[in-house]
C-alpha cells in the first residue's frame, strides 16, 4: 500500500504554512467581532487596550513571523542561496553571462525575495482592507433622491 503525507513533499514547510494560515484567520477573526458588535457602542479603556495588544499580536505574525519562516524555509530547504542561479525550463532564463541569451542574472535568492515582498504586499491589502471595513461597518447606504422644492426628483430614475 502506497502511502503519501503531503507534509513531507518537496516545498512543503509545516511552520510557514501554519504560521500563514493561523495569521490569516486571526486578522479574519476580526469581522464576525465587528458584526456582533454595535458599532455605536464606545470601547472602554480595557477593551481599547485587549484590541490595541491584539492587533499589535497580528501585525507581529504578519510582518514579523511569515516571511522570517518564508525566508528560513526558502534558505534552509529550498537552498535558494545567491549563488544558485535561475536557468527556467529549456534553459531560457540562462543568463548571457554564463553561455544563455537571456541578459538578466536571476538568482534563488531574489526569486525568494520577491515572495518575501508578496507576502507583506499581501498582509498589507488584509490589514487595509479590514481597517477599511472596521470603520465604515455602522454606514448605512441611503436611496434617497434629492428632490426640488417641489418635491419632485431632480435626478431621472432610469
Amino acid at each position: 500500500m502506497l502511502a503519501i503525507d503531503i507534509l513531507r513533499w518537496p516545498g512543503v514547510n509545516q511552520a510557514f504554512l501554519f504560521s500563514f494560515v493561523f495569521t490569516t484567520v486571526l486578522s479574519l477573526v476580526i469581522i464576525p467581532i465587528g458584526k456582533r458588535r454595535k458599532f455605536d457602542r464606545k470601547a472602554t479603556w480595557g477593551e481599547a487596550m485587549i484590541g490595541s495588544a491584539y492587533v499589535f499580536a497580528v501585525l507581529f505574525l504578519a510582518f514579523g513571523v511569515v516571511p522570517h519562516q518564508f525566508i528560513d524555509h526558502a534558505d534552509k530547504e529550498l537552498g535558494w542561496r545567491k549563488d544558485r542561479l535561475v536557468y527556467g525550463p529549456f534553459d531560457i532564463l540562462k543568463s548571457d553571462t554564463v553561455g544563455g541569451s537571456f541578459p538578466i542574472t536571476i538568482s534563488y535568492e531574489a526569486i525568494r525575495d520577491i515572495m518575501v515582498v508578496v507576502i507583506h504586499v499581501f498582509y498589507i491589502g488584509l490589514m487595509i482592507y479590514l481597517f477599511s471595513w472596521w470603520q465604515k461597518r455602522g454606514e448605512v447606504k441611503t436611496t434617497e433622491v434629492v428632490s426640488s422644492s417641489y418635491g419632485r426628483p431632480l435626478v431621472k430614475k432610469a
